[in-house]
């Protein structure tokens, strides 16, 4: 019987409940040892779950996806974050042949031109990379905060997301971005520069703006779009109680 199978939503946000996150993610790493994983987009939230991870000596892995349209900022990002910690976070990069044929068929520039075409390639750069990292993950941890976007609204701290078929965590859901940046000030926590620039939700150059007073906080991302359309599908499979 596998450890997803001892579990469920409910029994795992009972033993969480009253930890603090640190408590939650080192009883998780033992609940499923060697399955749990952190997928890192080294923007503020994530940097403080890496920091919870490391700083701890939690046996949680740590990945990031590099889509290839990445800010310098991030890159040097990453490297702060392992000389930080004394560590080499997993890098997984989309296959090759997939973002030759999206460029040859439509050009660098098709994710403007619908949201299909983004859609299509944040599949391509985002989601299928990260299918790959999560294979043999029981619990994929995550920094989603519930104030980022609309569509995030009534999430739990644990859910059983059906298109992985795995448990996911996500530590900061209830946080606020005082919180979140609290945290990174009171811990001295490396973080991407471009925070300080405006930039609040980080993603590929092409797609990512700085927001303006007053702007919501994903109105950086896909500025183009209606908000509704806003998500990259890393976050959209089917998130059931189980």
């Amino acid at each position: 019987m596998t450890p997803t199978e001892t579990h469920s939503t409910e029994s795992l946000l009972h033993q969480i409940e009253g930890k603090t996150e640190v408590e939650a993610l080192r009883l998780l790493s033992e609940l499923f040892p060697g399955q749990v994983a952190f997928s890192s987009s080294l923007g503020y939230e994530d940097q403080v779950i890496t920091d919870m991870i490391l700083a701890n000596g939690i046996d949680i892995r740590i990945f990031t996806l590099d889509t290839g349209r990445m800010f310098p900022e991030s890159y040097t990002t990453l490297q702060k974050t392992n000389n930080r910690y004394d560590t080499k976070l997993e890098v997984f990069f989309p296959q090759s042949a997939g973002v030759e044929k999206l460029l040859t068929e439509k050009g660098p520039l098709s994710f403007y031109e619908s949201v299909e075409n983004r859609k299509e390639c944040c599949f391509i750069r985002k989601v299928e990379p990260l299918n790959r990292a999560l294979k043999g993950v029981k619990v994929w941890v995550t920094g989603i905060r519930a104030e980022q976007s609309n569509n995030r609204t009534g999430m739990q701290a644990i859910e059983w997301d059906g298109g992985h078929e795995l448990f996911k965590y996500n530590p900061l859901l209830a946080w606020s971005f005082d919180e979140v940046k609290q945290y990174v000030k009171a811990h001295n926590v490396p973080y991407n520069p471009l925070h300080d620039k405006g930039f609040v939700s980080i993603g590929c150059a092409p797609c990512t703006r700085a927001i303006l007073e007053g702007e919501d906080f994903r109105a950086g991302r896909w500025w183009w779009e209606n908000e509704d359309s806003k998500e990259c599908g890393l976050h959209t499979t089917l998130t059931t109680a189980r």
